[in-house]
């Protein structure tokens, strides 16, 4: 497989971080989290948001995104990158992977971290969801249903995918 770009949507909480890591791995390509690189230049995210505001987020948020898919490798990314028109024409120059989810497994991983926009929990996860889906959809070359499935399967679903 040549050297390309391919990059994770999807709600938050799907595991698009850990399925990029281990997909990078498998592939032998860098890995790239712009929530991460968001993170180490403007510090958490959550207090970003309280202070700065949605608006301000998603503009640094589209330049982070489309320095992170300027090189091969696996890029993951925050859950709501496609709300940005122009991010999504951005991502057309890569290989788009929506990892998708009926969302059963969800409550317990977004107990894990801080959220800002899932302030009431799973209510507002399904919300989001729902609103972002469309737009999952527009963007993604592949899409995988990672339902309640480990990790593994996942990134070798995504492999053969690929490999089409």
């Amino acid at each position: 497989m040549d050297k390309q770009t391919i990059v994770l949507v999807g709600p938050m909480g799907v595991g698009k971080t850990t399925v990029g890591r281990k997909l990078a791995a498998s592939l032998d390509l860098d890995f790239r989290d712009t929530d991460l690189i968001f993170k180490s230049q403007h510090g958490p995210i959550d207090v970003f948001f309280a202070e700065q505001g949605e608006p301000k987020f998603r503009a640094l948020e589209g330049v982070i995104v489309e320095e992170a898919i300027s090189q091969p490798g696996v890029v993951a990314t925050g859950g709501g990158v496609v709300l940005s028109e122009k991010t999504r024409e951005k991502l057309k120059a890569t290989t788009v992977v929506y990892l998708s989810t009926d969302g059963t497994h969800m409550a317990q991983r977004l107990s894990q971290g801080k959220r800002p926009l899932i302030q009431n929990g799973l209510a507002d996860w399904k919300r989001i969801y729902s609103d972002r889906k469309p737009l999952y959809e527009e963007v993604a070359d592949i899409t995988i249903d990672c339902s309640g499935q480990p990790i593994k399967v996942t990134v070798t679903e995504i492999v053969e995918a690929l490999s089409k």
